[in-house]
């Protein structure tokens, strides 16, 4: 682990639950000088001479002025969150005895946080590498069971046990083979080029699994983008209604009454899918504000992860057959879905589209089919977010690109029998993208990024 890139003898503090008003507001201090700061200000009782992990109730006060009566939590380092000594202090939820209590800490001798501190802390204090780190941002962020499951695998150091076991059988093969360099001249060999080269098969393997999770990890993360498209009066905003059991969009039998894209946010099975509504398609139309919906609804089209194409039951199957030829030269996800199956009747419906899903956005009918075939096609046949490692840093996804592409140079080098030293070298490459990951190659610059995207109070 990196050693500290900057001295840390202040002690910071901040809110670390959200602004505003609340029955808790709970202020975090870190620091050597934490106890010395609290206890100036905390009656009653005197916290240099309590053990840690304890809890106390008294009265903070500034000079005459009493400020509030709070509890305050001890944990002396290194056994905390930054793994310095930490006081929590719970007062009431007022944003102004909150920051009154701030004030007052900050005349005591301590300074405003700044964002992502404490965790920054916590990684170069060694309580967490710099993929734990990202997790902890992660995890709060989260929004899914699923985000915050592939977070907590992560917290809890799943990615990092399997970086970091590649990392040094990587380092110990690296050794030996520089040894073998010191001893030239007598034609030893201390590296098993054998074991070596099982080591770098099953470390290719690791990562392109790694590489592959990582579309999954995108959507865990960031959720999937899905245009729901088709000619004017095709049901697709009865169909938003539906799937998010609310009226959101107008809907009425005049085609073209949406105008414009309307998106709204749907979770299910713990993946969060941007469902947008999107004006009708159709080639010629005299309306300049409909012409203007129907550009954007191709825009949206584009973009989509998914292309949701609902047509009327009673539209011609040849027109749906060429319908999902262009859909299939996209080379995009798409689903072709049958609406209004309740006019014509499901047996008739069957018939004439054999193979598209059909459904009643009116009438709730099949819309569970609907949503379990979004899944799947996101899914494709992976878990979402069990317990294995899913990549979703888009740092993390360059690094192991880099990973990859060292190992595979590692690879042609023993394949072409390339002396010790060069191969040496190009271990020593992969070394060092594996160690980006981690933080256990990095610059303070790089931290100060990472970090400065975490809340204040983290």
């Amino acid at each position: 682990m990196l050693g500290k890139l900057t001295g840390w003898e202040d002690t910071i503090v901040a809110l670390a639950t959200p602004p505003g008003v609340g029955a808790i507001g709970v202020l975090r201090v870190s620091g050597p000088a934490s106890f010395n700061i609290v206890n100036q200000l905390f009656t009653g009782k005197d916290l240099l001479a309590q053990p840690s992990h304890t809890l106390h109730v008294g009265v903070l006060k500034e000079g005459e002025e009493q400020l509030d009566e709070v509890v305050v939590s001890l944990f002396r380092g290194p056994r905390s969150y930054t793994g310095e000594d930490v006081i929590e202090i719970s007062c009431h939820g007022s944003p102004y005895v909150q920051e009154r209590v701030i004030q007052a800490l900050l005349h005591a001798g301590a300074r405003l946080a700044k964002a992502g501190e404490f965790t920054q802390r916590a990684f170069l204090n060694g309580k967490l590498d710099l993929t734990q780190a990202e997790a902890v941002a992660d995890l709060i962020a989260s929004n899914t069971a699923a985000s915050a499951r592939t977070a907590l695998h992560t917290i809890r150091g799943g990615f990092s046990k399997t970086l970091r076991d590649l990392r040094e059988q990587l380092i110990s093969f690296s050794a030996l083979i520089e040894l073998e360099l010191d001893f030239s001249q007598e034609d030893v060999e201390f590296a098993d080029r054998t074991q070596l080269y099982h080591l770098i098969s099953e470390a290719e393997e690791v990562t392109s699994a790694l590489l592959a999770s990582f579309s999954l990890g995108n959507v865990i993360r960031n959720g999937v983008a899905v245009a729901i498209v088709g000619k004017p009066n095709a049901g697709k905003s009865t169909l938003l209604n539906t799937l998010l059991n609310e009226n959101r969009a107008i809907v009425s039998e005049i085609a073209g009454t949406t105008r414009d894209t309307i998106e709204e946010t749907l979770n299910i099975d713990g993946i969060i899918f941007r469902l947008i509504d999107t004006a009708g398609i159709r080639e010629h139309t005299a309306d300049i504000i409909e012409q203007i919906g129907v550009g954007r609804s191709l825009e949206k089209m584009d973009q989509a992860d998914i292309i949701v194409y609902l047509f009327d039951v009673r539209d011609e199957s040849s027109s749906v057959a060429a319908i999902r030829s262009e859909l299939q030269e996209k080379g995009k996800p798409f689903l072709l879905v049958a609406n209004k199956v309740d006019i014509l009747g499901e047996e008739t419906a069957r018939l004439h589209f054999p193979q598209e899903l059909l459904i009643s956005a009116r009438d709730h009918r099949h819309i569970d089919i609907l949503r379990q075939r979004l899944v799947d096609l996101v899914l494709q046949g992976k878990a979402a977010a069990g317990d294995g490692t899913i990549v979703t840093n888009a740092r993390h996804y360059h690094a192991l690109q880099e990973v990859s592409r060292s190992l595979m140079t590692i690879h042609k080098g023993m394949d072409e029998m390339l002396p010790g030293d060069l191969l040496a070298l190009d271990i020593r490459h992969c070394l060092h993208w594996l160690g980006e990951i981690t933080g256990e190659v990095t610059t303070e610059d790089r931290l100060d990024y990472i970090f400065s995207k975490f809340c204040i109070g983290k």
